[in-house]
């Protein structure tokens, strides 16, 4: 298990802050009581509406995952942060024998795997210095369970959740809660983009993440299809992964 880590006054950077999930999650964290949330996008024009509704209580910040310089640069520009939640990733979907494979596993990995790498080398430093905080990756029920039609992204996914161990038991030296999250289908753009209808609103995602980290969870199973999942998994992640 995680410490608990409570979430009012403090402050937030999200990373893919302007949609979708990441929205929902800056949109129930400041209706619960962070202090500001530093919104990390590629194009700042998409948070306009957030910052009319928020006002002086979020900052938009620019960050391409694909880009090393700018999360570095985005770490720089938000020294006051003690909690990074790391949402940001893409979805192409190819099947591992289709001649776009190797070019999808490539863009999936550079922003759902190298882009996690690049994150917590940036953060982890100022997390440390503001007294440990918490770093939140977003991962997928695709990082334990692969299908032909996304297998590319399930690898990146479990390539990424392979990462987030490794990461926690790294930042628990510094006294930093890492939790993983395994969303199942989310009402967003990325999931109509690839059919699923059959999906849970993302506010679901955000209020499991507000209460996997104030009660110490290690590892969110947010929705009921992920629910399904970890009620087959838990005893191996509770016995073998969060031992480590």
């Amino acid at each position: 298990m995680n410490s608990p880590f409570t979430l009012k006054h403090r402050v937030v950077f999200i990373t893919g802050a302007n949609r979708g999930i990441g929205k929902a999650i800056a949109e129930t964290l400041l209706n619960y009581g962070v202090e500001k949330v530093y919104l990390a996008v590629r194009d700042l024009s998409t948070v306009a509406e957030l910052e009319t509704r928020f006002i002086d209580r979020v900052t938009p910040i620019f960050l391409d995952l694909n880009e090393p310089n700018s999360i570095f640069a985005a770490a720089a520009n938000a020294q006051d942060v003690d909690l990074v939640i790391n949402n940001a990733g893409i979805l192409n979907g190819s099947n591992p024998l289709a001649m776009s494979a190797i070019d999808s596993l490539q863009h999936e990995f550079d922003i759902n795997v190298f882009g996690l790498v690049r994150m917590a080398q940036a953060f982890a430093p100022l997390l440390k210095k503001n007294g440990g905080g918490a770093f939140v990756q977003l991962n997928s029920i695709a990082s334990l369970r692969s299908v032909p039609e996304f297998a590319t992204y399930a690898a990146s996914k479990a390539a990424a959740y392979s990462l987030t161990q490794a990461i926690r038991h790294e930042l628990s030296k510094q006294n930093t809660v890492v939790l993983s999250v395994h969303p199942g289908p989310v009402a967003t753009d990325m999931a109509k983009s690839i059919g699923l209808v059959d999906a849970e609103p993302a506010t679901v995602v955000a209020e499991a993440i507000i209460n996997a980290l104030e009660v110490g969870e290690p590892h969110v199973f947010p929705d009921s299809k992920a629910q399904q999942l970890w009620a087959e998994y838990e005893s191996f992640a509770r016995n073998v992964i969060e031992t480590i």
